[in-house]
Formats: structure tokens, C-alpha cells, sequence
């Protein structure tokens, strides 16, 4: 189908070019029963803006780039959806790509964003190595990155402090009664390696022997888990408790159990990280430590918009706290000893 132009609407109102640009653009000089009837008109023929020829005259694409590694992981969609969100209330749209586990797409994408003349570009960067092979892509354009510890890299970013995370977890075990706590990590992060850091001090802090198991796979997903706990459930449980560095390992962990015939919480408690939506769900009702989502998202865009607005420069790292949300898969052993 032929696309709608102004001519075309013009055209139809019996005006001008000039006073269907004018009513459109806002213009003091069309009256209100002009500029709502064009609009009116607009919206029946299906006219949509030349957002690439606004966008050259404004010098401006009120667009933000959103790269996440994985939005089929219930995380990264839900920070996905509050920046969106976000962004929107202040008037620019999201264009979200998937960088997945290969550091060349995440490479790809960026320059993709840039192609398309994003204002800005927010990063939920895949590991620790993200950093150094796109900073020289975005040295020219406002970028925060997201749910990452930078360390003291000179960028943006919005984060959690993911250690305290893990030690009130662990803490909480500890206060439950449980002295074997198996740590079901990942490698693939910053983030994660400041997981396993909390539950570390947790264990020197309460004399608790630290037992470690690290994921063969690159990323958290509910299959890895599974396919992790299934092989650590046929040696014997020599634990009380596991502590999984991702709500999407704890279900996984959750389902290689019941196949097992091990019953959460009554023989093995089971904490999580992130509190993923379907974590609160009818029979899963999983404990676990809270990401505050909404919070990271909203922070990140504003502090984007500061940069892309206002051309500030520097740099802000932004840590927030984590909170433990306890539901049904933890139990006191402390009445067992």
C-alpha cells in the first residue's frame, strides 16, 4: 500500500501543506477546530511521521537503545519493560536488542544502535570483559549501563550491591539453623563474582564451611540449572540448604528435586536471587532476594536523559540495596539439631 504523505492530507482537508505541517507541529498560527480536525483526518487515513526527516532537522531521535543478553530471561524482561516504560513518560521510545552469549553480536548491536542515530544507549552488559571490547564504540554518545558493577570504570552505571544480597541470604539461612549451605554460582559476571564474595564473608563471619559449585554453562537459565542439579543430586546431600546465584538456577535446582524425589523445603531449603515474577507463583513460592527493578530501570533512564538533555559530564555509579523476600522454601532445622 501507497504510504500516507502531508500532500495526501492536504490534500483531502482542501489546505495547504504549510497548514497541515503548522497544525501538527503545534503551531499558535492554526486555530483549534483546524488542528483538530486535521488530526482528526490524520488518524483516519493512517498517516504516520517521517520520524528519520524530524528526526535530521531536530538533530534529535528521541530514540534510546536498550541492549539486554537474554530478554527470554524473566530479569532482563522486566527491566526491559520499567525503562520502557520510563523512557516513554518522558517522551522517547525503546529500541530493544538481544546481545545473547557472543560477544560479537553484543559488539554488532551496539554499532546497529549507533547506525540508527540513537540520543542514547543503556547496556546490560553480557560480563566483565563488555566494557573493554565496546568502549570505543560509545565514547561520542550518552551511555548507562545497568544491573553491572563497573568497578572503577569512568561510565554510568545502576546497580545492586550484590555481596549484601548474598550475605542476607545467607544469614538468614544461618539464623534457620542450617551450618551446610551449598553456594550454586555462576562465573560470567562482576555481578556474580560479588555474589559469591557475600556468601564468602557470610560463611567467615558465622564459621561456616564455604562450599562452592560454580555453573559449567556461560549464562543463568532454568535448563542449566536443571541440568546442574541433576548431576549434584545423584552423589549424596550432604547439605541442608542452596543458596542459587539466580532465581532461574533455583528453579531449575526446584525441578531436578522433585524429579529426585526430594522434597523443598522439608529435606533440602532453597533460596534464590532476583525475584522474578513466576518466583511468587501457586507451589513455587520461592524465598529470595529482591532486585529492586522498577527502581534500577527508572534511575538508569533518568540518569541517561541528564546526560543526553543537560550534556553532563562524568560519571555516576548508583548502588541500591537488596532485600530478602521470604515465602515457603525455606524451613527452620534449629528444633532438628
Amino acid at each position: 500500500m501507497k504510504r500516507v504523505t502531508l500532500k495526501d492530507v492536504a490534500k483531502t482537508a482542501g489546505v495547504s501543506y504549510a497548514t497541515v505541517s503548522r497544525a501538527l507541529s503545534g503551531s499558535n498560527q492554526i486555530g483549534q477546530a483546524t488542528r483538530e480536525r486535521i488530526v482528526r483526518l490524520c488518524e483516519e487515513m493512517g498517516y504516520t511521521g517521517n520520524y528519520v526527516a524530524r528526526s535530521m532537522v531536530k538533530k534529535k531521535t528521541d530514540l534510546i537503545g536498550l541492549v539486554v543478553p537474554a530478554i527470554e530471561n524473566e530479569f532482563m524482561s522486566q527491566l526491559a519493560y520499567y525503562a520502557e516504560m520510563s523512557a516513554r513518560s518522558h517522551g522517547y521510545n525503546i529500541m530493544l536488542c538481544d546481545s545473547g552469549p557472543d560477544l560479537r553480536q553484543e559488539i554488532n548491536v551496539v554499532k546497529l544502535l549507533l547506525g540508527r542515530q540513537v540520543d542514547g544507549i543503556l547496556i546490560v552488559p553480557q560480563n566483565s570483559i563488555t566494557y573493554e571490547h565496546i568502549a570505543a564504540y560509545i565514547e561520542d554518545v550518552p551511555t548507562v549501563f545497568l544491573s553491572e558493577n563497573l568497578r572503577d570504570q569512568p561510565q554510568s552505571y545502576v546497580a545492586i550491591d550484590n555481596s549484601r544480597g548474598t550475605f542476607l541470604g545467607t544469614e538468614y539461612l544461618y539464623r534457620l539453623g542450617h551450618r551446610e549451605i551449598l553456594y550454586f554460582g555462576c562465573r560470567d559476571s562482576t555481578t556474580h563474582r560479588l555474589r559469591a564474595e557475600g556468601y564468602q564473608r557470610a560463611c567467615q563471619k558465622f564459621g561456616l564451611r564455604e562450599r562452592i559449585l560454580h555453573s559449567e554453562f556461560p549464562r543463568s537459565s532454568i535448563e542449566n540449572g536443571y541440568q546442574m542439579a541433576k548431576a549434584l543430586f545423584e552423589k549424596p546431600i550432604d547439605y541442608t540448604a542452596i543458596f542459587a546465584s539466580t532465581d532461574s538456577n533455583a528453579l531449575g535446582i526446584m525441578k531436578a528435586a522433585d524429579e529426585h524425589g526430594i522434597r523443598i523445603p522439608d529435606q533440602l531449603s532453597l533460596i534464590g536471587f532476583d525475584n522474578i515474577p513466576s518466583t511468587a507463583l501457586p507451589r513455587i513460592e520461592l524465598t529470595t532476594i529482591e532486585q529492586p527493578k522498577k527502581a534500577m530501570a527508572i534511575q538508569a533512564v533518568e540518569m541517561l536523559l541528564d546526560k543526553i538533555e543537560h550534556e553532563t559530564q562524568g560519571y555516576v555509579h548508583q548502588i541500591l540495596m537488596p532485600s530478602l523476600v521470604e515465602r515457603s522454601t525455606c524451613r527452620s532445622i534449629q528444633e532438628d539439631g
